[in-house]
């Protein structure tokens, strides 16, 4: 999650400019835009998050910039993006919000990354949620994936993102998951790389 340090600092500095190019465009140029690019109090960025009749691409700017701040008020606005329709935003969010560092992220990115009703948008929770290396992210992963492995699925991608998370992760609880996904035709290549992450199978006691 944040952390200082000139690296980070400069990677906030490139997607800041990412998401301003994106926004730029979406403002159609607007002085507001300009505006809420360069303004430094947080307050007024604060202010935008529960105005009435924002636009989505304030909301977005003024969130993201307040979460690279590690200002608190950014998190629910960053929680509706990391599940929006839009995969660019989930991108921007989910960075934003693994930098927030704000405890209640796990719980949320779980909760959005096993709904199975938003399975299609559950891409950028799931790799949030191997970032965080949280308590809640094993558990999540494997439910997802789990879900993946019934014939015809069409979410696979989202399947690879887990196999790929739990092999980060390293839990042995995710090993009987993964054994299971080497028989899927799909998942069976991030799975068997996973396996080969996870710590050595111990003996049982004598």
């Amino acid at each position: 999650m944040g952390g200082g340090g000139g690296g980070a600092r400069e990677g906030d500095d490139e997607e800041l400019r990412s998401l301003a190019h994106r926004l730029g465009e979406e403002a159609g140029g607007s002085p507001a835009y300009e505006r809420l690019l360069a303004v430094r109090d947080p307050d007024e960025l604060a202010a935008v998050l529960t105005g009435p009749g924002r636009p989505l691409w304030a909301r977005e700017l003024a969130a993201f910039r307040l979460g690279l701040a590690g200002d608190r008020r950014a998190f629910e606005a960053l929680v509706l993006l990391l599940n929006h329709r839009d995969p660019e935003r989930c991108v921007s969010a989910a960075y934003a919000l693994a930098r927030l560092g704000d405890p209640r992220t796990p719980r949320a990115a779980a909760a959005l990354a096993t709904n199975e009703l938003r399975v299609a948008y559950a891409l950028l929770p799931v790799r949030l949620l191997t970032q965080l290396r949280a308590p809640e992210s094993v558990p999540a992963l494997v439910t997802v994936l789990e879900r993946r492995l019934a014939p015809g699925d069409p979410y696979w991608r989202v399947g690879v993102a887990c196999a790929e998370g739990l092999g980060a992760l390293g839990d042995p609880r995710a090993r009987p998951v993964l054994e299971a996904a080497c028989a899927h035709p799909r998942l069976s290549a991030a799975a068997v790389t996973a396996l080969r992450r996870l710590p050595p199978r111990t003996a049982p006691p004598a």
